[in-house]
């Protein structure tokens, strides 16, 4: 078999076979097919794309490219959640010791950011002594007893991934709906759990920006995982606003203790229960109504935040975090406020502006090398659907030495619209693909 002909067979808008994606996909990891011939093989899918049996294919190879992670010593059905990416998107920090706490184990593995913020393991590790590098056994060990663990994902998982990716970025192949399930799905097969909630974002703040485009993923990403025997619901949520109120790491783990309290914002807390509530229903915990009662109850009764409580303890954290955030979490004393400039309703946010802004003050990467700081963020006062008067706060920035203020300024100004004429606000949940 010659790479040149599998390439030139997709060109023509052929369908590829197994043996010609494990070809393509293991030559490539192995280093015996080049960039070159690797980049034309994806430029070839990205406008020819693929089916849903060759996506389907093409998943379960990436996945079987490194380690795989065993979960069956796990008692109980595990079922694991993924979002694409937003801004302020703390969500498994509420919904993991909401789950856990209604008897569905969680053992995940989450990832860093490269983006505007951290990601879940940046954010959890900005609770002082928290760990998330455990070894299997003690991975396995705090999920059985305490029913969850979080940690960060192995270095051999899914190594195509890492090196399509990477050729993807640099060749303008990035969004294309196979590429892009096959890539998320093959992770979410190797972590071994028997279903998966998968977030989709839509909007300025998400990679895909319109509700059509992420219904194609949600339908291709649900598809994939039914076709592994595994079971799946996505459920489309709004981020044409940032989620909650708080962007940056210490920030977000502040706001999500807030919602363990019930005491979090309205939007980023009905999406937790949700979330949670598919969680548990595809671990037959009950019909999706009876599980978003359940969940909501897990909230108002403590058990979600004893939970959380006992996930930073197990993970040798702090755990009076829970109890007295503001003073434990590093938090920067130094805010700048961003004020209202003339009258009327926010009626347009920029939200990927506004997560670029927080990178500018330090709570993102901008490169692999960066190190996060953990002290900065953006906390949302105002929202779409609000009215404001000149001087009135609109986002306050928590800056430290190296913040480029004037950039995030700037970019704040850039990203608010205000009117006359009183917008819709949509609900944070959009549509649901099973």
């Amino acid at each position: 078999m010659r790479a040149y002909d599998v390439i030139l067979k997709k060109r023509n808008g052929g369908k590829l076979t197994k043996e010609e994606i494990e070809f393509m996909v293991n030559g490539y990891v192995k280093g015996e097919i080049p960039d070159y011939q690797m980049a034309a093989f994806l430029m070839a899918i990205y406008f020819r794309h693929m089916d849903s049996e060759e996506r389907a294919i093409l998943t379960k190879v990436m996945a079987d490219s490194g380690d795989k992670i065993d979960l069956s010593p796990i008692p109980g059905i595990k079922i694991d959640k993924h979002s694409t990416g937003g801004v302020g998107d703390k969500t498994t920090l509420v919904v993991g010791p909401i789950v856990a706490s209604l008897g569905v184990p969680v053992a995940k593995m989450s990832g860093r950011a490269l983006g505007h913020t951290g990601g879940t393991i940046d954010k959890l590790e900005s609770i002082p002594g928290f760990r998330t590098s455990l070894s299997e056994e003690e991975f396995f060990q705090n999920v059985r007893k305490i029913g969850i663990a979080i940690v960060g994902q192995t270095a051999n998982l899914v190594p195509a991934d890492k090196k399509i990716y990477a050729l993807r970025d640099a060749t303008a192949t990035v969004d294309e709906v196979s590429l892009i399930a096959a890539s998320i799905m093959s992770k979410k097969l190797a972590g071994g759990a028997d279903g998966f909630v998968l977030d989709v974002k839509v909007g300025s703040g998400a990679f895909m920006k319109t509700l059509d485009q992420a219904k194609e993923l949600a339908e291709a990403m649900v598809d994939i995982a039914k076709s592994h025997g595994k079971k799946a619901v996505a459920v489309l949520t709004n981020m044409d606003v940032p989620l909650g109120k708080m962007i940056g790491n210490s920030l977000e783990v502040l706001e999500a203790i807030e919602t363990l309290k019930c005491k979090g914002p309205d939007d980023f807390t009905e999406l937790c229960l949700n979330i949670s509530a598919w969680m548990c229903h595809l671990a037959e915990k009950g019909s999706f109504e009876e599980c978003l009662k359940m969940s909501k109850e897990a909230l108002e009764s403590g058990a979600a935040l004893n939970k959380f409580r006992e996930l930073v303890k197990y993970q040798g954290g702090n755990p009076e975090v829970v109890d007295r955030p503001r003073e434990i979490l590093p938090m920067t004393d130094n805010i700048v406020e961003f004020k209202a400039k003339v009258e009327g309703y926010i009626t347009d946010i920029d939200t990927e502006k506004i997560g670029i802004a927080s990178n500018y003050l330090g709570a993102g990467r901008k490169t692999k090398e960066d190190t996060i700081d953990y002290r900065v963020g953006i906390e949302i006062t105002k929202k779409i659907g609000d009215y404001v008067h000149p001087g009135d706060t609109i986002a306050k920035m928590y800056v430290s030495e190296k913040s480029e203020i004037n950039d995030a300024v700037k970019l704040l100004e850039e990203s608010y619209k205000i009117s006359q004429e009183k917008p819709q606000v949509k609900p944070i949940i959009l549509s649901i693909v099973k």
